[in-house]
């Protein structure tokens, strides 16, 4: 299935931007950005190789299509691309409900949906959820979000974003929340694409290998097998560990292996066949804000409940 990120948020939050920064730093993941329309067109002008039809040609392989309003067509046309299609941006209008658009994805069985990733402006996401026009609409762009990226925070002084991240907080409950300027978000927090979980370096599972990339923090481990793939995805997503995205490949009792993914607090698993090398974990998260200590014992106590459900006791 090919993974689907729907980017929502009011008019002049940031959405292009970010998209752009996306485009512009895909690191030979092939991406599609679905758009409305193209009469005011959203991809920066150098990164735009030819136009056919309603598909515009980006550099590296990317593409960007108009879906008007079929949504679902556009959808349905886009494996049948080449190259093939990595990963799907579907840009919503400032006044669409990205929730919708999420739903409608679900709904198509040759996608996945990622996440939910809504865009706000530092400087006007308060006065703008109160504004008795467009109040209501911002608000349910937030809630349905698992990333709020709060643009444009050099907007803002200190205490301001402190108190805009406990509003945050509030309005997304399930979200968690990254803080950024002009929409630079490194590409690994918001697309599960991630080529470097292939070349996490062997290490014992309660100790893992950390990556340091200012203001984020990479943590990558291999795991030995758990007792359950489907709750150590469900623990992963808890708030305590403060993970923006973790992936990892778990080997279960019965010798088959699932491939877990989580986006703040939505988590799946699924099958991974012929996925050769030890089972292993990535996440990423805020450095202030990732505990690498509970991450540990939570992979040291799935672990142990493995080793539980192997000698026939159940485990607490």
């Amino acid at each position: 299935m090919v993974a689907v990120t729907v980017f929502g948020g009011y008019r002049g939050a940031g959405k292009t931007t970010l998209v752009n920064h996306l485009l512009r730093h895909a690191d030979g993941v092939k991406l599609a950005e679905l758009v409305n329309e193209f009469g005011d067109l959203p991809i920066d002008a150098d990164l735009i190789k030819g136009q056919s039809d309603n598909v515009i040609s980006i550099s590296g392989g990317c593409v960007c299509c108009s879906f008007g309003s079929d949504l679902v067509g556009a959808l349905m046309d886009l494996p049948q691309m080449s190259p093939e299609i990595d990963h799907v941006l579907i840009e919503a209008s400032g006044v669409a409900l990205p929730g919708s658009i999420a739903d409608t994805v679900s709904l198509l069985s040759a996608y996945r949906l990622d996440s939910v990733a809504v865009v706000a402006d530092a400087s006007t996401v308060v006065s703008r959820a109160a504004d008795r026009f467009v109040g209501d609409t911002v608000e349910r762009q937030l809630e349905a979000a698992d990333l709020v990226i709060l643009n444009k925070v050099d907007l803002v002084d200190r205490a301001d974003l402190d108190a805009l991240l406990e509003f945050t907080g509030q309005k997304a409950p399930r979200a968690r929340t990254v803080s950024v300027r002009q929409g630079q978000v490194p590409i690994e927090v918001l697309l599960s694409h991630e080529p470097p979980i292939r070349n996490v370096p062997p290490r014992a599972p309660s100790h893992p290998h950390l990556h340091l990339d200012d203001p984020y923090l990479r943590l990558a481990a291999h795991l030995a097998p758990l007792g359950s793939a489907r709750a150590f995805a469900q623990a992963l997503a808890a708030p305590a560990l403060g993970l923006l995205r973790a992936k990892g490949f778990v080997d279960n009792v019965d010798g088959s292996r699932d491939l877990i993914q989580v986006v703040g607090a939505r988590w799946t698993v699924s099958p991974a066949p012929d996925t050769p090398g030890p089972a292993r974990l990535v996440c990423i998260g805020i450095r202030e804000r990732m505990s690498e200590n509970a991450i540990n014992d939570l992979i040291a106590a799935h672990a142990a409940s493995n080793e539980m459900l192997l000698q026939g006791e159940t485990p607490p």
